[in-house]
């Protein structure tokens, strides 16, 4: 009666049992459902029912298990169609009333899902650590370009707290969106918006709609940042009626269709030729698009400057056919 109703419980499981003699043929198997065990019936062993090299494996764990007594687990893998099925294996040794080794019993349970979780979870990590390396380089750049070109410590902490917000905050735009990168707008909004006294209404944005890579939208988001605070404390948005425009369209190189993405600053105070170091020109004419892969350049033009940076297709996703402007 116990025996049934064990049996019973067991066939509303995805666990298999099975019994195989001292020569590893199977007496019996239980709940075999869709399982590698679905082919085993009474009088074969694994070689007849599995590939070589699994049988070989599975065999051979089965007679240390008859020959020490001692139980042992295994995961086994077959392949159904173009899926690999994983399967966790528990035997142990079969006794008679005697106390005799008759052979083994085993349970047999998928784990096919299991191990997909683990593999996702697996590459996750690696992708995290990847990204963490490539985040904290960043910085480590940043920190050095930073100091390089300030004056005193207080300066450097201001210059390198307000860089590190910036990749903060493109950082919660790749994040909230499940790491697939950051749109072009929403980046140009938190970088820009907050350093501009009348906010929007002071930057004419023509902008596509594309996804920019996790990379280029950290990088393309120190850009935008570099760019505002200088036009905020010398530029176009510190004076009264000053404007930027931002436009960014696609173009070709060669074969490779690209972005050009284009800063361009008006009526702000006349913008002096000479360079000063402690604007971010490191950042941008070289930092930011070694790391996109691109090119760049950046104008002192009498109007104002103008900062063009061509972003290649490896680092974009195009997500309509339109446009998304913004006066």
């Amino acid at each position: 009666m116990l025996v049934n109703k064990v049996l019973r419980a067991l066939a509303n499981t995805e666990v298999s049992v099975f019994a195989q003699d001292c020569d590893l043929r199977y007496a019996w198997v239980y709940n075999a459902g869709e399982s590698w065990l679905a082919l085993a019936v009474k009088g074969m062993a694994d070689r007849d029912i599995l590939p070589a090299n699994a049988a070989e494996r599975s065999e051979k764990l089965k007679q240390d298990v008859i020959d020490s007594r001692q139980p042992a687990r295994f995961e086994l893998s077959t392949i159904k169609g173009a899926s690999v099925r994983w399967f966790d294996i528990r035997i142990d040794v079969d006794e008679n009333e005697a106390g005799e080794v008759c052979g083994i019993i085993g349970t047999s349970v998928e784990i096919t899902e299991q191990k997909r979780r683990e593999d996702t979870l697996k590459t996750l990590l690696r992708e995290l650590s990847h990204r963490s390396k490539n985040l904290l380089a960043i910085i480590q750049s940043l920190a050095s370009q930073t100091a390089r070109h300030s004056v005193t410590v207080p300066e450097f902490l201001v210059r390198f707290r307000g860089r590190i917000q910036s990749l903060a905050s493109s950082q919660d735009i790749v994040t909230d969106a499940d790491w697939r990168g950051a749109d072009l707008m929403s980046l140009v909004r938190m970088q820009v918006e907050r350093y501009a006294p009348d906010g929007m209404d002071q930057i004419a944005v023509d902008a596509l709609d594309v996804y920019l890579s996790p990379t280029a939208s950290l990088h393309v988001g120190l850009a935008l940042h570099e760019l505002a605070v200088n036009a905020a404390s010398y530029g176009s948005l510190s004076v009264p009626g000053g404007s930027v425009s931002i436009r960014a369209s696609f173009d070709w190189r060669g074969d490779d269709q690209v972005i050009v993405f284009v800063w361009q600053e008006r009526n702000g105070p006349r913008v002096r030729l000479e360079r000063d170091p402690r604007f971010g020109t490191s950042t941008l004419e070289r930092i930011v698009p070694n790391a996109v892969g691109g090119e760049a350049k950046l104008e002192y033009l009498p109007d104002g400057i103008r900062y063009t940076l061509v972003i290649p297709a490896a680092q974009y996703e195009i997500t309509s056919n339109g446009r998304r402007d913004s006066a």
